[in-house]
């Protein structure tokens, strides 16, 4: 196997602390409450999604133009591929988002792929409730998916 060189850069904003992880070409990873002590990349793709997020975080952005490259098995690509399709400041459930991949009997597997999601907020997981309108789980924790779904109302267009 290859070693591939990553790229890192710490970003502070209403998500809390994010490390954006990248290939080099690609933006592959974005992780929540990070404290790593890692030294920051310049490298375009990095400094893009910065200026994307922040563009998003202040409501001047609903979609994002970054190349993607979350790893993952087919299922799980098809899961994330979804979320993408789900429309800013809307939500739907765990089972809707299972008929959409095919089955909606597979509200449990979608909910762990949906938990695994490499990519928080540019792949748009946090949109995704229980059925019963509960929040759910989140990666960066239930407080920043309920401020990014607040967020998304304030600035729906």
């Amino acid at each position: 196997m290859v070693d591939t060189k990553l790229f890192y850069r710490n970003v502070e904003d209403i998500a809390g602390s994010l490390l954006l992880v990248s290939d080099g070409e690609f933006l592959i990873e974005i992780r929540f409450n990070n404290n790593e002590n890692i030294t920051d990349s310049d490298i375009p793709i990095l400094l893009e999604t910065e200026k994307q997020l922040r563009q998003y975080f202040v409501g001047e952005r609903q979609i994002f133009n970054i190349p993607l490259k979350p790893i993952g098995t087919n299922f799980q690509l098809s899961v994330w591929n979804e979320l993408k399709r789900i429309p800013y400041g809307e939500t739907i459930s765990y089972q809707q988002l299972a008929e959409r991949v095919g089955d909606k009997k597979k509200s449990r597997a979608v909910g762990n792929a949906n938990g695994k999601n490499p990519i928080p907020i540019i792949i748009p997981c946090h949109r995704v409730i229980r059925k019963s309108g509960e929040l759910g789980g989140f990666g960066g924790g239930i407080k920043i998916k309920r401020k990014l779904l607040e967020l998304e109302q304030k600035f729906k267009k």
